[in-house]
Protein backbone atom coordinates (compact mmCIF):
# COMPACT_ATOMS: atom_id res chain seq x y z
CA UNK A 1 0.00 0.00 0.00
CA UNK A 2 1.25 3.47 -0.89
CA UNK A 3 1.01 6.18 1.76
CA UNK A 4 1.65 9.91 1.69
CA UNK A 5 2.50 11.44 5.05
CA UNK A 6 2.24 15.19 5.63
CA UNK A 7 4.20 16.42 8.63
CA UNK A 8 2.43 19.47 10.05
CA UNK A 9 0.96 20.83 6.78
CA UNK A 10 0.34 24.58 6.83
CA UNK A 11 -1.56 25.47 3.66
CA UNK A 12 -5.08 24.08 3.26
CA UNK A 13 -5.07 24.37 -0.54
CA UNK A 14 -1.96 22.19 -0.75
CA UNK A 15 -3.51 19.61 1.55
CA UNK A 16 -6.73 19.71 -0.50
CA UNK A 17 -4.80 19.12 -3.72
CA UNK A 18 -2.90 16.26 -2.12
CA UNK A 19 -6.17 14.74 -0.91
CA UNK A 20 -7.49 14.77 -4.46
CA UNK A 21 -4.27 13.17 -5.74
CA UNK A 22 -4.58 10.48 -3.08
CA UNK A 23 -8.14 9.68 -4.14
CA UNK A 24 -7.08 9.57 -7.81
CA UNK A 25 -4.19 7.20 -7.06
CA UNK A 26 -5.72 5.03 -4.30
CA UNK A 27 -3.10 6.33 -1.88
CA UNK A 28 -3.66 6.55 1.87
CA UNK A 29 -3.02 9.97 3.44
CA UNK A 30 -1.57 10.49 6.91
CA UNK A 31 -1.73 13.96 8.51
CA UNK A 32 0.46 14.83 11.48
CA UNK A 33 -0.59 17.71 13.75
CA UNK A 34 -0.44 20.59 14.35
CA UNK A 35 -1.95 21.96 11.14
CA UNK A 36 -1.80 25.51 9.88
CA UNK A 37 -5.55 25.36 9.20
CA UNK A 38 -8.76 23.86 10.51
CA UNK A 39 -9.40 20.36 9.21
CA UNK A 40 -13.17 20.30 8.80
CA UNK A 41 -15.58 19.80 5.92
CA UNK A 42 -16.06 23.52 5.21
CA UNK A 43 -12.33 24.22 4.91
CA UNK A 44 -11.63 21.03 2.94
CA UNK A 45 -14.44 21.75 0.47
CA UNK A 46 -13.07 25.28 0.03
CA UNK A 47 -9.76 23.67 -0.91
CA UNK A 48 -11.48 21.93 -3.81
CA UNK A 49 -11.80 18.43 -2.44
CA UNK A 50 -15.15 17.08 -3.58
CA UNK A 51 -13.97 13.51 -3.15
CA UNK A 52 -13.30 13.53 0.61
CA UNK A 53 -15.80 10.70 1.11
CA UNK A 54 -13.57 8.48 -1.06
CA UNK A 55 -10.35 9.39 0.76
CA UNK A 56 -8.75 7.06 3.29
CA UNK A 57 -6.91 9.29 5.73
CA UNK A 58 -5.67 9.32 9.31
CA UNK A 59 -4.76 12.11 11.71
CA UNK A 60 -2.02 11.88 14.35
CA UNK A 61 -1.17 14.12 17.29
CA UNK A 62 2.60 13.89 16.71
CA UNK A 63 5.30 12.21 14.65
CA UNK A 64 5.83 9.69 17.46
CA UNK A 65 2.10 8.91 17.41
CA UNK A 66 2.35 8.27 13.66
CA UNK A 67 5.39 5.99 14.10
CA UNK A 68 3.77 4.06 16.95
CA UNK A 69 0.76 3.27 14.76
CA UNK A 70 2.71 2.67 11.51
CA UNK A 71 5.90 0.88 12.43
CA UNK A 72 5.98 -1.67 9.61
CA UNK A 73 7.01 -0.77 6.10
CA UNK A 74 9.53 1.34 4.24
CA UNK A 75 9.89 5.05 4.96
CA UNK A 76 11.17 7.68 2.51
CA UNK A 77 11.78 11.27 3.61
CA UNK A 78 11.55 14.15 1.13
CA UNK A 79 13.78 17.11 1.83
CA UNK A 80 15.63 19.68 -0.23
CA UNK A 81 18.73 18.57 1.67
CA UNK A 82 18.57 14.98 0.41
CA UNK A 83 21.25 13.72 -1.96
CA UNK A 84 19.39 11.01 -3.87
CA UNK A 85 16.73 11.68 -6.52
CA UNK A 86 13.25 10.27 -6.01
CA UNK A 87 13.69 8.06 -9.08
CA UNK A 88 16.74 6.25 -7.65
CA UNK A 89 14.73 3.87 -5.45
CA UNK A 90 12.89 0.69 -6.36
CA UNK A 91 9.25 1.14 -5.38
CA UNK A 92 7.89 -1.87 -7.29
CA UNK A 93 6.86 -3.32 -3.91
CA UNK A 94 6.72 -6.97 -4.93
CA UNK A 95 6.48 -7.96 -1.26
CA UNK A 96 3.38 -5.77 -0.62
CA UNK A 97 4.94 -3.69 2.15
CA UNK A 98 3.49 -0.39 3.21
CA UNK A 99 5.49 2.38 1.54
CA UNK A 100 5.44 5.74 3.35
CA UNK A 101 6.46 8.94 1.55
CA UNK A 102 6.97 11.63 4.18
CA UNK A 103 6.83 15.33 3.33
CA UNK A 104 7.50 18.22 5.70
CA UNK A 105 5.61 21.41 6.33
CA UNK A 106 5.76 24.06 3.63
CA UNK A 107 7.83 26.60 5.57
CA UNK A 108 10.55 24.47 7.16
CA UNK A 109 10.22 20.86 5.96
CA UNK A 110 10.89 17.85 8.17
CA UNK A 111 12.93 18.64 11.30
CA UNK A 112 16.61 17.82 11.14
CA UNK A 113 16.27 15.70 14.29
CA UNK A 114 13.96 13.30 12.44
CA UNK A 115 16.17 13.13 9.33
CA UNK A 116 19.62 12.90 10.92
CA UNK A 117 19.71 9.10 11.32
CA UNK A 118 17.83 8.41 8.07
CA UNK A 119 20.23 9.97 5.55
CA UNK A 120 20.07 6.93 3.25
CA UNK A 121 16.31 7.55 2.90
CA UNK A 122 16.45 11.35 2.46
CA UNK A 123 15.32 12.18 -1.05
CA UNK A 124 15.43 15.34 -3.15
CA UNK A 125 13.42 15.96 -6.31
CA UNK A 126 16.01 17.37 -8.75
CA UNK A 127 15.54 21.01 -9.76
CA UNK A 128 17.56 24.04 -10.78
CA UNK A 129 19.15 26.45 -8.34
CA UNK A 130 16.63 29.15 -9.33
CA UNK A 131 14.11 28.01 -6.69
CA UNK A 132 14.41 26.82 -3.10
CA UNK A 133 11.72 24.15 -3.37
CA UNK A 134 8.74 23.02 -5.40
CA UNK A 135 5.14 23.33 -4.22
CA UNK A 136 4.26 20.58 -1.74
CA UNK A 137 1.26 19.28 -3.67
CA UNK A 138 3.34 19.13 -6.87
CA UNK A 139 6.05 17.17 -5.04
CA UNK A 140 3.53 14.64 -3.78
CA UNK A 141 2.10 14.17 -7.28
CA UNK A 142 5.55 13.78 -8.86
CA UNK A 143 6.55 11.16 -6.31
CA UNK A 144 3.37 9.10 -6.20
CA UNK A 145 3.23 8.89 -9.99
CA UNK A 146 6.87 7.71 -10.12
CA UNK A 147 5.97 5.08 -7.54
CA UNK A 148 2.89 4.04 -9.52
CA UNK A 149 4.84 3.96 -12.79
CA UNK A 150 7.21 1.47 -11.21
CA UNK A 151 4.19 -0.53 -9.98
CA UNK A 152 2.63 -0.49 -13.47
CA UNK A 153 -0.04 1.93 -12.19
CA UNK A 154 -1.44 -0.54 -9.68
CA UNK A 155 -4.98 -1.09 -11.06
CA UNK A 156 -5.53 2.52 -12.13
CA UNK A 157 -7.63 3.17 -15.23
CA UNK A 158 -5.87 3.86 -18.52
CA UNK A 159 -9.12 4.97 -20.19
CA UNK A 160 -11.58 7.64 -19.08
CA UNK A 161 -14.61 5.74 -17.69
CA UNK A 162 -17.38 8.35 -18.03
CA UNK A 163 -17.47 9.33 -21.70
CA UNK A 164 -16.26 6.05 -23.15
CA UNK A 165 -13.05 4.77 -24.69
CA UNK A 166 -13.97 6.12 -28.12
CA UNK A 167 -14.73 9.71 -27.01
CA UNK A 168 -11.98 11.27 -29.17
CA UNK A 169 -12.92 9.20 -32.18
CA UNK A 170 -16.59 10.23 -32.08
Amino acid sequence: MNNIVLYQPEIPQNTGNIMRTCVATNTVLHLIKPFGFVLDDAHIKRSGVNYIDKLEYYVYDSFDDFLNKNNKGEFYYFTRYGHKPHSSFNYSNDDNKNLYFIFGKESTGIPKEILRDKLDRCIRIPMSDNVRALNLSNCCAIVIYEVLRQQNYNNLLFDEPHKGNDYLER
